[in-house]
């Protein structure tokens, strides 16, 4: 579908992330490298930190169209509102990928919680890949502010 593939990673100053930009580029360039290895005739995908809009790190990567997951219709609605949004400031057109039925209700705040409060996040075994699972399980042992926050640290 792409002769090329950048996986943006920026940070959103309105979140609390539980992993920094540079771990979840460290992962990502894992998964994609694991990913890519099985697919030896797809694009080349590279992972890279960026800061400011979405829409003028695209631009300048050299990106023609930027790609979108939706999970369920709630995405859809402000996914929508962003590609009409990005379009007018850029230029450039979204394109939407439907994330398969096992995630349509998965969120990084599921995760979190379920990390925070649960005994083992390796019960999220089904939505996480053993990578995750594992710096999830180091966030815990930390006792990481944003777990602690999220209801799991002592006391709560």
């Amino acid at each position: 579908m792409f002769d090329r593939l950048i996986v943006g990673v920026g940070r959103n100053p309105d979140k609390s992330t539980l992993f920094s930009v540079d771990e979840r580029v460290r992962m990502l360039k894992t998964l994609t490298e694991q990913l890519c290895c099985n697919e030896p005739d797809g694009a080349p995908v590279t992972v890279t930190p960026y800061e400011g809009l979405t829409v003028d790190a695209a631009k300048q990567l050299g990106a023609s169209i930027l790609l979108r997951g939706v999970r369920n219709l709630n995405d859809m609605q402000y996914e929508a509102q962003q590609a009409v949004t990005n379009r007018q400031l850029s230029g450039l057109e979204t394109a939407f990928v439907m994330a398969g039925q096992s995630f349509a209700y998965v969120s990084s705040t599921l995760i979190r919680q379920v990390t925070a409060m649960g005994s083992d996040p390796s019960v999220l075994a089904s939505m996480c890949p053993p990578l995750v699972i594992d710096a999830l399980l180091a966030k815990k042992r930390e006792n990481h502010e944003v777990l602690r926050r999220t209801g799991g640290g002592p006391g709560n």
